[in-house]
């Protein structure tokens, strides 16, 4: 149990002349818990970046630079990853903000709000994300059944449209669980957080 913890298990038993003192104390802890989460949220998602970034120096992209080229792909796969690239750079300003925008002299309605606002951020980087694998895999898939057409029947195109569909929720599930892993923790203590500041609302 941390500090947090004790603080609101002294609080809820402890004589009603003493709440206020004690609903100052564990706003602190809150607030501090908070901006610390969210800073970590910011740490993550830089090192996420860089991480995944760093993986292409050590890949051979000649091959799928060719694939694409031969699909007529090469301007869409170049536009797209920039736009993905500014996007990630817009999220990743926005956790920082997010921490920096945190104040010490922030009131409780504040503090919320700027929970909420971080929690809004990471689902929308998270559904970023799972949008833009979905949008890869939908025009890849297009190009090559476009190529390929003359080739393919329609038992083979609906049995590689299957194959893609599950394979595509394969891996979506793998990054969901990849994101409850790295921000669904944070996440939960913020909402927990936000919890205890609605409830010392209350009391105040």
């Amino acid at each position: 149990m941390d500090s947090l913890d004790n603080y609101k298990k002294a609080w809820d038993n402890q004589p009603e002349e003493k709440h206020k003192f004690s609903a100052l104390e564990i706003y602190k802890l809150a607030h501090s818990k908070s901006a610390s989460i969210v800073k970590w949220i910011f740490i993550i998602g830089i090192l996420e970046f860089v991480i995944l970034n760093s993986l292409s120096f050590f890949m051979d992209t000649k091959s799928s630079d060719v694939l694409f080229k031969e699909m007529g792909l090469e301007s869409i796969v170049f536009y797209s990853t920039a736009a993905a690239y500014v996007v990630l750079v817009y999220f990743l300003v926005l956790f920082y903000l997010n921490y920096k925008r945190i104040s010490a002299t922030d009131s409780s309605t504040e503090l919320m709000k700027k929970i909420i606002n971080t929690r809004k951020t990471v689902r929308n980087y998270v559904l970023f994300n799972f949008s833009y694998l979905a949008f890869v895999v939908i025009v890849v898939t297009g190009a090559y059944i476009n190529i390929n057409f003359n080739d393919l029947d329609t038992k083979k195109i609906i049995i590689m449209l299957l194959t893609i569909f599950a394979l595509t929720l394969i891996i979506l599930g793998v990054l969901w669980l990849f994101y409850q892993l790295l921000y669904g923790i944070l996440l939960r203590k913020l909402k927990n957080n936000y919890k205890e500041l609605a409830k010392l609302e209350n009391v105040e």
